[in-house]
Parts: C-alpha cells; structure tokens; sequence
C-alpha cells in the first residue's frame, strides 16, 4: 500500500509540474521558433504512454495541452504580426517573422494560400519549418484573425496528433522511458532537419549540372 501510495504521489507531481511546464514551452515555442516543440509533445508522449497504467488519460491531456498551447501560441504570434503591420515602424515580433521566412518560400506559401486557403495551414503545420512562411503569407495577404484561427485550430490539432504518435512509437518499443523519449527526439530531428538537408542537396545538384553545362 506504501508503495503503491508512492506511486501515485509521484506521478501525481509529475503530472503537476509537467503539463503546465509543457503548456508554457510550446507557447513560447510557437512565439519564438527556436524551441524544438515537436520533440516536448513527442518525450511527454513517451512518459505519459508508460504512465498509462497509473494515468489511463495521461496521453488524453498530453494531447490537449499540446494542441491548446500550439493554438494560443500561433494566435499570440499572428496577432502580433498584424499589430507590426499596422505600425508604421513594424515590431520586432514581425520582422523575427520575415526573417525566419525566405523569400523563396514565402512565394510558394502565398501560391498556395492563393490556391487552397485556409486549409494550407494544416499542411504548414506539419512540414517542417512551414509555419512561419504561411502564417507571414497569410499576414501580408491581411487575413482577418477570425479566418486564420477557422484555419489554425485544425492545423494544431493534426500537429499534436503527429508528434504525439511518435512518441507512442518510441514508449511502444522500450521498457524504459528515456529511451523511448531519445528515439522519439531522434525522429522529430530527423524530420526536422530533413527538408533542410534536401534542399542543399539540390542547390548543390543543380551547380554541379550548371558548371558542367558551361563548360
């Protein structure tokens, strides 16, 4: 009974101190996109997958905090951007905004909000490093903040759903849980740094066809 009375204690206080501190890392990640928020939703899923025993709803509210805390977070950052474009000097929110989507992707991001709308948000949202470009697209194209929530909260929720399944990949195939949250921020780095890498491939492919062509 002691024991089992210690194991709820604990997981109880994890419970406590990690979904707000959850909640508030992928708020600030949405705000500041240098915080790897795919990778909190994916360890915390790990962590609540071995908990299930103890929390049967712990992936449950893993998945809805994770999911609120994209939201307001995206909504805090589109609401400040149109604040900077209402500014005549801009603001610092909406220039880290330009700065962070080049000028290449933005053109996409706007032939695809052209073409589909809101619904290229749900799509930003999973493609990594597809949020920024869209949500500035969606801003210099002055979307009302009433469509761009219609728009993002679909977008927010397939995003905690992705990163939620893998972490239930890796707590699925280790007994312990640190490392299944090491596979799982494995995975979200990969995938993050994926388009990344395949886009010098390609800048790095095209030269060398370009030099040889002159030559």
């Amino acid at each position: 009974m002691l024991a089992a009375a210690a194991t709820v204690t604990t997981d109880s206080t994890q419970q406590a101190v990690g979904y707000p501190s959850l909640f508030l890392l992928v708020v600030l990640g949405a705000l500041v996109p240098v915080v790897p928020t795919g990778a909190l939703v994916s360890s915390a899923a790990v962590v609540a997958f071995h908990q299930t025993d103890t929390s049967p709803f712990a992936l449950l509210i893993v998945f809805g905090v994770a999911a609120l805390a994209a939201f307001v977070g995206d909504m805090g950052l589109y609401w400040l951007g149109r604040r900077g474009m209402r500014s005549k000097n801009g603001s610092r929110w909406l220039e880290a905004i330009r700065d962070r989507a080049p000028a290449e992707r933005l053109r996409m991001a706007q032939d695809r909000l052209d073409d589909h709308g809101v619904l290229v948000l749900v799509l930003s949202r999973l493609v990594p490093a597809g949020r920024i470009p869209v949500m500035l697209a969606c801003l210099l194209a002055k979307m009302p903040l009433r469509r761009f929530a219609r728009g993002n909260l679909p977008a927010c929720l397939a995003w905690a759903v992705t990163y939620q399944l893998i972490g239930i990949l890796g707590g699925s195939l280790f007994k312990e849980p640190w490392e299944g949250v090491a596979l799982a921020v494995g995975l979200t780095v990969v995938i993050s740094a994926a388009p990344t890498i395949w886009r010098r491939v390609r800048r790095s492919s095209s030269t060398r066809s370009g030099t040889g062509t002159s030559i």
